[in-house]
């Protein structure tokens, strides 16, 4: 899939998807461990009279990591620039999983620029924990990693992830995606490779694994951070899409955003794991553009 360019004025560079025309603009934001490309089944069937978006995120694919991200704000304010730099005036957001995050807070910090939102498989604006492990590598509630060096260490989350890029082991990265987003369907193996080869490229996973567990735009603590009680700042008519064989994202996560957004729609799709986009490509398609219409 061939990406454009374009240099934001915090002087990242932004790899990103374009096709379509018109005035009506739909961005596409992907998830952790992911790419633009991962939005390929949806893109092959969105019309072409909407004007689409697909950018890879800071640091993740072809765009630049000049400067570490510290919270879910950087992409959000990288994604307001993105929209600046190209014209766009205002548009339909999607996010997925991790970009579920970046979206809630583009929508509370530059309202005048969304129209509707789009929350798909999406992290709870309380944030993804990430918690210490035993010596059995099993989770210790509760147990905090107090830097982005430590959590690097994580043996279950963190780590294997990071050794799969240092070694460029498509086959782990593959592995690690079968057992927790691609449970119900897998890509085709084209699709997948390219998939797998634009993963490879994310130099950001420690800095995103940190900033999405101290995501909290709640009115509770965390135990990552205070939340700032932005959530109930969302003004925008909001679409929440999940489906229920999703091993990443628990239901009471999804939960968490339907009771926190005031103005929400929640569509759920059976025999569908974390990627609507290769379990139910055609029915996500249809319920996005019977929202946005």
């Amino acid at each position: 899939m061939e990406k454009k360019f374009v240099k934001l004025n915090n002087q990242e560079e932004i790899a990103y998807i374009e096709q379509g025309k018109g005035s009506k603009y739909l961005i596409l934001v992907h998830g952790n461990v992911s790419s633009s490309v991962y939005f390929k089944p949806l893109l092959e069937r969105l019309p072409d009279n909407i004007h689409v978006f697909a950018p890879d995120l800071r640091g993740f694919g072809d765009s630049s990591y000049n400067e570490p991200i510290k919270t879910l704000k950087d992409f959000a304010d990288d994604l307001y620039l993105f929209m600046e730099k190209l014209d766009i005036p205002k548009a339909d957001i999607l996010g997925w999983s991790l970009g579920g995050g970046v979206v809630m807070e583009f929508a509370v910090k530059y309202k005048d620029k969304l129209n509707q939102l789009i929350l798909l498989n999406s992290a709870s604006h309380k944030g993804y924990p990430v918690f210490k492990k035993d010596e059995n590598n099993q989770i210790i509630i509760g147990g905090i990693y107090e830097s982005r060096e430590a959590m690097a260490k994580d043996p279950v989350q963190v780590l294997p992830l990071l050794m799969a890029y240092q070694q460029k082991n498509k086959d782990l990265i593959k592995a690690i995606y079968n057992m927790t987003i691609y449970t119900v369907n897998k890509p085709n193996e084209d699709d997948y490779d390219m998939y797998i080869e634009d993963t490879l490229k994310q130099r950001n996973l420690v800095d995103v694994d940190y900033a999405l567990a101290s995501l909290n735009m709640s009115d509770q603590h965390n135990l990552y951070s205070e939340g700032d009680k932005t959530i109930k700042d969302i003004e925008a008519e909001t679409l929440i899409i999940w489906g229920v064989d999703d091993k990443t994202v628990p239901e009471q996560m999804v939960k968490d955003n339907i009771d926190a957004i005031e103005n929400t729609t929640f569509v759920k799709f059976n025999q569908c794991g974390h990627s609507p986009l290769v379990d139910k490509p055609d029915e996500l398609t249809n319920v996005i553009l019977d929202f946005i219409k």
